[in-house]
């Protein structure tokens, strides 16, 4: 990966919706090798994905937790079923295991506290091999959805 690819990385993170044409100006390539190059970066695995950024806000999600999860034990078997279990529930927007205790960090969102509270008893407390939960309300998001620093990969 060199410059000009770290460029278009860049130039994408910022605006997804980008025309090819658009991108090659941006980066200063024509329109061929720019695409070139940015198929080789969705063949690498460099670009996972398109998609747009929603704002839960503005879509009645006001609630935003985040729930620590003890598991009772950590078999191979009994991880791979919660963490199935998990990516089947919606509201859980970002789910990531831990060293140490808790053994995993979930991010809810919810309408409000009624359907946050339904979510925690119905739900999040029925997953496969949870001993413990434990949750605490998010204030504020500070820094969110920020693009990956690309400076470092030199």
């Amino acid at each position: 990966m060199d410059d000009v690819d770290r460029r278009i990385l860049a130039e994408l993170q910022q605006d997804g919706r980008l025309s090819i044409t658009e991108l090659a100006e941006r980066v200063r390539l024509s329109v061929s090798p720019c695409h070139r190059r940015l198929r080789a970066l969705e063949r690498s695995g460099a670009i996972s994905g398109y998609r747009a950024h929603l704002n839960a806000g503005a879509l009645g999600l006001t609630f935003d937790a985040l729930v620590f999860v003890t598991m009772r034990d950590s078999t191979r078997d009994t991880i791979a079923e919660f963490e199935q279990s998990v990516s089947t529930v919606p509201a859980i927007i970002q789910a990531q295991r831990l060293f140490g205790d808790p053994d995993y960090l979930l991010r809810v969102v919810a309408r409000d506290l009624p359907a946050f509270e339904a979510l925690y008893d119905q739900e999040l407390s029925a997953l496969p091999g949870v001993q413990r939960l434990s949750s605490t309300l998010v204030m504020k998001n500070v820094v969110q959805d920020r693009p990956l620093p690309l400076d470092p990969l030199r």
